[in-house]
């Protein structure tokens, strides 16, 4: 087994390990990918200031997100087809969060259910909501998320269409989940993830096939699921969602101040300044670039959190003196999954963490509540 030592050693792990066709799906940008790339090169150019001769004793990272208690401000991203990086991917990521101490979010388009996670978890989860055309199939789910007691809900904004990702293209990716010639060869190129394959029941979207009328299989999944992303989501329907489904609600998708204000006046209770990593509008700026003016104009009224590009620690300290008060974590997710399944997950979050409080450490500070815009070189970072 290599020595790992950080996401990047995860990447390279799963990128051996997990099937070429999920693997690029989740290690993907749509067309030049220039946003996706963004997400990641805009955090490194922010810089960081080294202060000396302070009691580093006692350190905490401890927060509280929407009012439920983190061991350090991240959450695990709703990522799609979780469950075909490694087997019962999504059971495996969402018991390693609740083992570390941060909250899982569930896909919509995951292989394992809302049933499936409340059955292998103890701790309350967050399930991701995309909107379809189906109102009653929406409503279902909602009730379906409040048996299972989750505690949040996150509504996705950003795909009412769907960008396009050429490596999908090229790799025959459908929304039925079934391979092409190639990539059944790749697969047999990969006994770890088939074995684990074998071993389990869960290999198709088990939160659509048998919830939502006319989907019994893989085929009538297929043709529900490319008919139903629906183009109409307007303000209307989020005050609808957040009616029916009457706990906290979390709207994802949000990179311009003005929809930033109009997700607080629809009651948002918190918000993630996300381009869907990179996944959705090309050329839209970085995450990490659009959060300091909703900060600015929101920050006050509603928690803000960011995702996009986040593969460190230090990534997650410097969201956090911006004015981030939540990140979420789907890409890094994947990797450890993928690599080493609930045991990777759970290095990735060990190596998030450290690298989160060692730094703060060596910024000068003890309590990363503390920690505000001065940790950062003026000048390296994006302002109002």
């Amino acid at each position: 087994m290599p020595v790992i030592t950080n996401v990047e050693d995860l990447r390279l792990l799963a990128k051996k390990r997990v099937p070429k066709m999920f693997y690029d799906y989740a290690d993907s940008g749509s067309w030049t990918e220039g946003t996706y790339r963004a997400n990641e090169a805009d955090f490194q150019a922010i810089k960081l200031r080294q202060r000396v001769a302070v009691n580093m004793e006692n350190r905490t990272t401890a927060v509280t997100m929407v009012g439920q208690a983190a061991k350090m401000p991240v959450a695990i991203a709703p990522v799609g087809l979780t469950g075909m990086q490694h087997a019962d991917g999504e059971i495996l990521a969402a018991r390693a969060a609740e083992r570390f101490g941060i909250p899982f979010t569930l896909s919509t388009m995951s292989i394992c259910s809302i049933e499936d996670i409340a059955e292998h978890t103890k701790a309350p989860f967050w399930f991701q909501l995309y909107m379809m055309r189906d109102r009653d199939a929406m409503a279902r789910m909602i009730d379906r998320c409040k048996a299972a007691r989750c505690s949040a809900l996150v509504l996705t904004l950003d795909l009412q269409v769907i960008g396009q990702r050429h490596k999908d293209l090229k790799n025959k990716m459908r929304a039925s989940v079934v391979p092409s010639f190639g990539n059944i060869v790749d697969i047999a190129t990969k006994p770890r993830w088939v074995l684990g394959m074998m071993g389990t029941r869960r290999h198709t979207f088990r939160n659509l096939v048998g919830h939502v009328q006319g989907v019994s299989d893989v085929k009538s999944l297929a043709s529900w699921t490319n008919e139903q992303f629906d183009p109409r989501l307007s303000w209307p329907d989020v005050d609808w969602v957040k009616q029916r489904w009457g706990g906290k609600l979390i709207l994802k998708g949000i990179m311009e101040v003005e929809d930033a204000k109009l997700a607080v006046e629809h009651g948002a209770d918190a918000i993630v300044v996300s381009n869907h990593g990179g996944r959705q509008l090309d050329g839209a700026p970085s995450s990490i670039r659009a959060l300091p003016a909703i900060v600015d104009a929101v920050g006050s009224r509603t928690e803000v959190w960011m995702d996009g590009g986040i593969r460190s620690g230090q990534d997650v300290l410097k969201a956090w003196a911006l004015g981030a008060r939540g990140t979420m974590i789907g890409r890094a997710m994947a990797y450890g999954l993928g690599a080493m399944g609930e045991a990777g997950v759970t290095r990735m979050l060990e190596i998030l963490h450290k690298e989160l409080d060692v730094t703060m450490a060596f910024c000068g500070h003890t309590d990363l509540k503390k920690v505000d815009h001065r940790i950062l070189v003026p000048g390296t970072y994006p302002t109002v």
